[in-house]
This record gives structure tokens, C-alpha cells and sequence, in this order.
């Protein structure tokens, strides 16, 4: 399974997207600015988007992606969200005053997408690939996802702030790599706890609920521009100083667009 990542910055800047993963070229992980770097094969070959939450930065890209190849396309785009986040879309994004209503365009019968309703713990199978949604905790109905296509998961936090649901989980899956949002350094932690958004030292926290003996790469994503090189050094200080398990510390890196992993 590739994972492509076309975007994973908290904001826009010069050469910062923001949050899209392109799943062995056929599903789309939230579709923020990243999204827009697709050519329009690449867009046409989409048939699946899973979203995290309905926050601009995680689906900006939609109503443009959708509107630059579904007239070439022969079936709809799923999008697959909580009820939370379809409802969201719906109101104020696809609802003819921001962007034409796509679910009913051309005709309610054959519309460029639909939507599709999941939960919270429910696995979904694309082909080879299998999706847990999972857990989060943020100002709107998020989650989280884990993927795999038969070996280790990919697992992916979403925004989320303190979460002891999702650890729960993780521990009991044969995780390959996970991403995790950080988006605020130490100095805005109590905007980060207000906002519902990880900053190092509640990061920190987090990884300790990380079964003893259980290693994997872990890459921060989500960072703000302006404080990414404070954010990775905080993580780096207490990951050096405090470490957890039989004293290793974390495999921790930075996330990158561009990037690309065989899971």
C-alpha cells in the first residue's frame, strides 16, 4: 500500500498544504490545498474520499476537485464523513451559495458525488484495503483512520486534542507508521487545549499511553508554518529527555509533502 502525501501543514505558505493523503492513487485522505497539486488523471482515478472532519483546511479542495473532472468521470465520488461533517458540507459548502449542491447536479439520480454516512469504530473495505474509523477528540465531529491493505496500518490521528479512546485501539493493532497531529508549540498550549489541538508537551503525554515494547515511526503533521521548527525542537527535547517504555525514546520525524511510504 502507498501512501502519497500531498499535503500536512496546519496552514497555507509558500510550499505549505494543507492536510491531503493519496492512498495507493485511488482514495483520497481529507482533501485540503495538497489536493490541488493532483493532475487531472491522477483526480479522475479518485473514487473514494474518507474526511476527518469538516474544518477548511481538511476540505477546501473539495468543490474544486470535484468540479474539474466529475463532467469526465462515468460515476459519482463517495465521500464517506460523519453525520456531523456531511451536514456541515452540505449547509455551508455544497448548498448553490458557496458551491453548486454536486449531489444533486446533474440530476438527484446520477449526481457527481454522494455522501456516505459512517461511525466511529465501523471498518469499511475498499478492494484490498481495509478502514477502521477511529476516534478523535476536536471542536467538530472528527476521527481518525487506520489502514491497511493485509500488512501493518497506517494509522492516522485527524485533529485531535487528549485521547484515550484512540489509544486504547492502536494498541491492539499492528501499527506501521502513525501520524499525528501537533499544531501549536508549548507557548500556545492553552490555545492548543482550547482548540482542541496537541502541542509538544500534551504530546508528550499522549505517546506515554503507547503499549511497552510496541515501535513504529511516528511523523507529526499539522504543524503551524510559522512554529514548525519550534514544535519539532520542543518534541526533541522531550523525547531525548523523557523517554518512555524500557528508555527508548520515540522514533518521531516530520512530516513532508511529497513524501511517499510503502506501508
Amino acid at each position: 500500500m502507498k501512501v502519497r502525501v500531498l499535503g500536512c501543514s496546519g496552514a497555507i505558505a509558500k510550499d505549505c498544504r494543507t492536510t491531503s493523503f493519496l492512498i495507493d492513487g485511488e482514495i483520497l485522505v481529507d482533501v485540503g490545498t495538497g489536493a490541488g497539486d493532483l493532475a487531472l488523471e491522477e483526480m479522475r482515478k479518485i473514487d473514494n474520499v474518507l474526511l476527518t472532519h469538516s474544518h477548511l483546511d481538511h476540505v477546501a479542495a473539495l468543490p474544486l476537485l470535484v468540479d474539474a473532472v466529475a463532467s469526465q468521470r462515468h460515476k459519482p465520488l463517495k465521500v464517506h464523513a460523519l453525520a456531523g461533517t456531511i451536514a456541515a458540507l452540505k449547509t455551508h459548502i455544497f448548498n448553490n451559495v458557496i458551491w453548486p449542491d454536486f449531489s444533486a447536479i446533474p440530476t438527484v439520480d446520477a449526481p457527481f458525488i454522494t455522501f456516505h454516512e459512517i461511525q466511529i469504530g465501523q471498518v469499511l473495505q475498499f478492494d484490498d484495503k481495509l478502514v477502521e474509523v477511529l476516534p478523535a477528540v476536536h471542536t467538530v465531529p472528527a476521527a481518525g483512520f487506520a489502514i491497511t491493505a493485509g500488512r501493518g496500518c497506517w494509522v492516522y490521528t485527524g485533529d485531535t486534542e487528549r485521547n484515550p479512546a484512540l489509544w486504547a485501539r492502536v494498541n491492539q493493532l499492528n501499527v506501521a507508521m502513525l501520524v499525528i497531529e501537533t499544531a501549536f508549540s508549548n507557548k500556545e498550549q492553552d490555545l492548543a487545549r482550547r482548540s482542541l489541538h496537541l502541542s509538544p508537551v500534551v504530546l508528550a503525554s499522549e505517546l506515554d499511553c503507547i503499549e511497552t515494547g510496541k515501535n513504529y515511526p511516528i511523523y507529526i503533521t499539522h504543524t503551524k508554518p510559522a512554529e514548525t521548527d519550534m514544535i519539532m525542537s520542543e518534541i526533541q527535547r522531550f523525547d531525548q529527555t523523557q523517554p518512555s517504555g524500557s528508555h527508548v525514546t520515540h522514533d518521531i520525524r516530520w512530516l513532508s509533502a511529497g513524501q511517499e511510504f510503502e506501508i
